[in-house]
């Protein structure tokens, strides 16, 4: 079964490290994205994930193992997917779908889902998702090298 839990601020460490994953893999479609000296890529500032309202850290669990994360902002008039991630062994078995339903039914509203112009597989992700779950009812636009995916909850 899959869960979603919010990420504590003590477990910050442990994020970080499952994001050195999610780094890698983006460093295909991001030619910038290089080693740090230590061996390691930059990590992300997540110091708002702590420390304000509107933005939510979440593990995602495939029964009591660890898959992947999800970083969300939410404010009252929008969501939006800043990161999501499935480790590639559990990619391609439904979980990140299931992962991102229930994130959709605790945030309600509007939506906003963003892809690189790179990262096809996201994108299919996604749009195949949104349409399956809204059957349609969605809005795309591209700006600044991006496919975005606009829905609202209702149509869940």
């Amino acid at each position: 079964m899959i869960k979603i839990r919010k990420i504590k601020p003590s477990e910050e460490k442990f994020l970080h490290h499952l994001m050195q994953f999610y780094i890698y893999e983006f460093s295909s479609y991001i030619s910038d994205i290089k080693l740090e000296e230590d061996g390691t890529f930059k990590p992300f500032d997540l110091r708002s994930y702590w420390n304000s309202e509107i933005h939510h850290a979440f593990f995602i669990y495939l029964d009591t193992e660890l898959i992947g994360f999800a970083l969300i902002e939410s404010n009252q008039q929008e969501n939006t997917v800043r990161e999501f991630f499935i480790l590639a062994g559990y990619q391609g078995k439904g979980y990140g779908k299931t992962a991102a339903r229930r994130l959709f039914e605790t945030f309600d509203g509007y939506w906003n889902i963003s892809q690189i112009e790179k990262n096809r597989p996201a994108q299919a992700f996604w749009r195949g998702l949104i349409l399956d779950i809204t059957k349609g009812e969605m809005g795309e636009r591209f700006e600044s090298n991006k496919y975005i995916q606009r829905f609202h909850t209702s149509s869940l």
